[in-house]
């Protein structure tokens, strides 16, 4: 399996690695035009007929760029320090919600208005929204953030995948849709308020491409956070336990809507913060899924 960052070197700028153990092997500097970014090595890939691990792999066996550890890439930029950037760009961030039976219930317990989300966990079609644009993302340890008007917001672990050609999917990320649960409790048409505003969504730490992770309905899903450096929030559940396939969500997210390529669409939660629980400045978000890596962020009040 092939995991792709994005990080920042000092004196080099931006760079494309894969991850190897426990470190970051620069692709960049095998081949500046090559590995410059994750789409055209994508695009690249495709046009010459073979997958991206496959076109990875094979100049990695051939030549050997410039190594770093990937456990000093994984920390917060201070500008003389080499760290993780998010992956890439999206044009555009879709969510799904209601996709597991927790998530219901938490949407149930928490709007006053009763009875659709029950009704949208049995229909035919899925809950589809846009979520953000790629300036509100954030990558590996920048900070996402809390509204000013929200007195609950919580983290939402969540598989992401990347929608190709086709349309198809063509890889996947760890994904964190930061939602002011408040705000979309008071009513439902407030989602769009709950769901976008600045630092909603982070993304990272790598891109796996569907080539390399060939089972997505099978892997764990885990949150923590940490706040004073303890955890007061920890969860878990499995993408076996999603209600709809990914197939499914694409098909509906695309249909009759051009969704640019490489734009991301996030898959819903299984795991909540109870309750009257909310995100606090400076406390300390981690996801990790399987095979795809631990994405951190810590929190900014706005």
């Amino acid at each position: 399996m092939v995991r792709l960052v994005r990080f920042h070197a000092l004196g080099k700028g931006v760079r494309i690695g894969s991850v190897e153990g426990g470190s970051v092997i620069d692709l960049t500097s095998i081949d500046p035009r090559l590995f410059s970014s994750i789409p055209r090595m994508v695009k690249l890939a495709e046009s010459q007929g073979v997958s991206l691990d496959t076109l990875v792999e094979d100049t990695v066996g051939r030549l050997r760029g410039d190594p770093y550890e990937y456990a000093a890439l994984d920390r917060a930029a201070t500008g003389s320090e080499a760290h993780l950037l998010l992956p890439y760009r999206p044009p555009e961030v879709w969510g799904c919600g209601v996709t597991y039976e927790r998530s219901r219930k938490a949407r149930e317990d928490e709007t006053t208005v009763k009875g659709p989300y029950d009704m949208v966990y049995e229909a035919e079609r899925p809950e589809v929204f846009f979520k953000a644009t790629g300036e509100r993302c954030v990558g590996p340890n920048e900070p996402i953030c809390v509204r000013s008007d929200s007195e609950s917001t919580v983290p939402e672990a969540e598989l992401a995948f990347v929608v190709g050609a086709g349309p198809s999917i063509i890889g996947y990320m760890v994904g964190n849709d930061v939602t002011a649960r408040d705000i979309e409790g008071q009513n439902p048409l407030y989602l769009p308020q709950a769901k976008i505003f600045k630092g909603c969504c982070a993304l990272g730490p790598a891109f796996v491409s569907s080539e390399g992770l060939k089972q997505p309905h099978s892997l764990g899903v885990r949150c923590r956070i940490l706040r004073n450096g303890r955890p007061v929030f920890e969860g878990e559940t499995n993408t076996s336990k999603l209600k709809r396939s990914l197939d499914e969500l694409l098909v509906y997210l695309c249909r009759n809507n051009p969704v640019p390529l490489g734009s991301v669409c996030l898959t819903g939660t299984g795991t909540v913060p109870p309750m009257g629980f909310t995100l606090r400045q400076g406390d300390v978000i981690e996801i990790e899924i399987e095979g795809l890596g631990l994405l951190r962020n810590p929190v900014r009040q706005l």
